[in-house]
């Protein structure tokens, strides 16, 4: 998954939008998105939309933003959303591996009344909103055969800290934010799964969204979340790798395929350890996702 964008769940005009926006993946946000009066309008809303949407030939993925675990809400938002068959669940404030296991529960048995595979949905998480949840961040693994992706926040996160901002002057994040993003993304790589960077929410600043998006490229997150449409092409451009950095990987992954049992392998003249092996497969699973 490149892009990711969240869109109001009680908004069925956005959420139709959002179908020709280019994203890979939709958000349909019933959370922070949607006003405690239209929680129920939002579900019914989200439900309606995933039903038609599944079955359009050519979309985006489906996923569905719950409320928290802590709310008290997220059994009225499974029960309403799992008859449109998301393709997965994301939980914000998910606070470690056990979180993962308790929202895992709550889908096996939803999946059992509706007809579904067990393990149908996905789950993905959000690791960073809360202090507690940055001292879980090493719990994920194993949680969850569901678990596919984990996100990192900013704007729960300084909140729940008592910071005054999370960016510096210079629209960088400041150092406790730093520290929740390095935590979500050696908590994905140690669980095996992808690392998506969080919004940038300055959504007419195409140069800083840029900027943003390479930056995360680079350190090994493989995707980004967006809260406008406008920022789709720019997060799918940067996150998709060029046709000349495909064919290194791909010689480089031949090479290897070659040479089973070397350690070390030379390719026009340049040197290749196991290291350059995984970035190698790490760079082709950032392609474009088929089409469902």
């Amino acid at each position: 998954m490149r892009s990711l964008l969240f869109v109001p769940g009680d908004s069925a005009s956005k959420l139709d939008k959002a179908l020709e926006s280019g994203a890979d993946a939709l958000i349909v946000d019933i959370e922070d998105s949607v006003a405690s009066s239209r929680k129920a309008q939002a579900r019914a809303t989200a439900r309606t939309f995933l039903c038609e949407a599944a079955r359009t030939a050519e979309r985006p993925q489906l996923w569905v933003r719950v409320n928290g675990l802590d709310t008290g809400l997220t059994d009225d938002d499974l029960d309403a959303i799992l008859p449109g068959t998301p393709d997965a669940i994301m939980l914000p404030k998910a606070e470690g591996g056990a979180s993962i296991a308790h929202l895992d529960a709550k889908l096996t048995a939803r999946e059992a009344i509706h007809g579904l595979r067990e393990g149908h949905v996905r789950i993905a998480a959000i690791a960073t909103e809360t202090a507690a949840a940055l001292f879980m961040a090493g719990t994920y693994g194993g949680s969850s055969p569901r678990l596919t992706a984990l996100s990192w926040g900013a704007e729960d996160l300084s909140a729940d800290l008592g910071a005054e901002t999370n960016r510096d002057a210079n629209g960088h994040f400041t150092a406790p934010f730093v520290w929740a993003r390095t935590l979500c993304l050696g908590a994905a790589a140690a669980a095996e799964i992808a690392a998506i960077d969080t919004v940038f929410v300055d959504f007419r600043n195409p140069e800083g969204l840029r900027r943003e998006a390479e930056e995360a490229r680079r350190d090994g997150f493989a995707g980004k979340l967006a809260i406008h449409p406008n920022q789709i092409a720019i997060i799918n451009e940067v996150f998709t790798p060029s046709a000349a950095a495909i064919a290194d990987a791909e010689a480089v992954i031949a090479a290897f395929a070659t040479n089973p049992g070397a350690g070390v392998v030379g390719l026009n003249g340049v040197m290749y350890d196991r290291p350059h092996l995984e970035r190698a497969k790490r760079l082709l699973a950032r392609r474009p996702p088929p089409k469902p």
